[in-house]
């Protein structure tokens, strides 16, 4: 069935670079960021995309940019096709909808992992260690159920491999001066992001935020708040001692599991049934959060970005 876009091709522009999910055109001091349907999961990039994925994530991003632009440093410039650079301002039927434009940061190479609740590897570590990246947390606390605090886990960016936690103290001597800042602006960004969630009526677990430098000042870059960077639950089932569904691939993560497929390339190709499930859980996510009559606004003092 799928009509996904997997490959992104700008007739005469060669990607610069691709990830698991986006590809990207270096233009010197910006870059054009693009996000295909592409789909990755236990580290593989799968066979079958997720028609329009990259329309929700993308669309998803852009608003929560659009939401910070005055209130903290990020990357976004447009994500407006005939605001670009010659000749991509072309291309709006590819571009359209699932690109931005952003400034080009030096990239700190340390996921800034915030957890708010005690699910996925978290909750593996917990289970087998009593604490989660170094911090040591009480026993008997239940899977699912909200930490006592608000954790930073960080974790070594990998674009090909499955990331690598390590403790905060071993991320602020890998980064140095700009760790202090970019956790600061990490824990803010968690608490605001899930409050307006809760309020959207979703539950946000956990999500991941990327920093580099611009001008030596720690910005925001990447995506933010989308649903493969971040745990949403359902606010009205969710319930602690239980993993609760996500608005994410888990439907994709549960058949290849069943599958009995090895993790190892190549993938299987999904069925219909997964692929349509998968994306109806990425359009809930965007519509449940994003309401385009009253975007999110993280202006004024109701919200505290110290």
């Amino acid at each position: 069935m799928s009509n996904a876009l997997i490959h992104i091709d700008i007739p005469g522009q060669p990607v610069s670079r691709s990830g698991k999910v986006r590809d990207l055109w270096d233009l010197g001091d910006r870059i054009l960021l693009a996000a295909s349907d592409r789909l990755s999961a236990f580290d593989c990039i799968l066979p079958t995309g997720i028609p329009d994925k990259g329309v929700l994530l993308n669309q998803l991003s852009a608003a929560w940019f659009r939401a910070l632009a005055e209130v903290i440093p990020t990357h976004f410039l447009t994500d407006r096709v005939s605001d670009y650079p010659e000749p991509f301002r072309q291309h709006e039927a590819i571009l359209g909808g699932r690109s931005m434009l952003v400034r080009k940061a030096e990239r700190l190479d340390i996921e800034f992992v915030v957890r708010g609740y005690l699910a996925g590897s978290g909750w593996a570590d917990y289970c087998e260690t009593g604490a989660i990246s170094g911090h040591e947390l009480p026993n008997g606390i239940l899977q699912a159920a909200q930490l006592p605090t608000v954790l930073l886990t960080p974790a070594i960016k990998s674009d090909v491999g499955h990331d690598e936690n390590i403790t905060e103290a071993e991320a602020r001597e890998r980064l140095g001066a700009p760790y202090d800042e970019a956790r600061r602006l990490s824990m803010a960004l968690y608490r605001n992001l899930a409050r307006y969630a809760e309020s959207r009526g979703l539950l946000l677990a956990d999500t991941k935020f990327e920093f580099g430098l611009i001008d030596g000042c720690v910005t925001l870059i990447d995506e933010i708040g989308t649903p493969d960077s971040s745990r949403y639950w359902d606010k009205a089932a969710y319930e602690p001692g239980r993993s609760p569904a996500s608005f994410d691939k888990q439907f994709v993560r549960d058949w290849l599991i069943a599958s009995g497929w090895n993790r190892q390339p190549p993938a299987p190709a999904l069925p219909d049934e997964i692929v349509m499930r998968t994306r109806a859980r990425y359009e809930e996510a965007v519509r449940r959060l994003i309401d385009p009559a009253a975007p999110p606004d993280f202006r004024g003092e109701a919200w505290s970005w110290n």
